[in-house]
């Protein structure tokens, strides 16, 4: 019984760990702030992740409801 203390210490630290990474993923797609801090970092590691991140950008525009600006009309 000794044994297992530990192991179930470590395992429910993973899971929340883990838990709490999948919270912080949802909030930054809801809210569409993780585009601006992790952008340049992904662009380091992956070359043709510029194009993807111009193309989420133009989708989010296109999404987004037109505003009602007398300046417009």
């Amino acid at each position: 019984m000794t044994d297992v203390a530990p192991l179930l210490a470590l395992a429910a630290a993973f899971v929340a760990v883990l838990a709490s990474l999948a919270w912080l993923g949802i909030r930054v797609r809801r809210r569409g702030i993780g585009g601006g801090l992790m952008g340049p970092v992904d662009e380091l590691y992956h070359p043709g992740a510029h194009r993807s991140r111009l193309e989420i950008q133009v989708h989010e525009q296109r999404t987004t409801p037109p505003r009602d600006d007398p300046a417009l009309r």
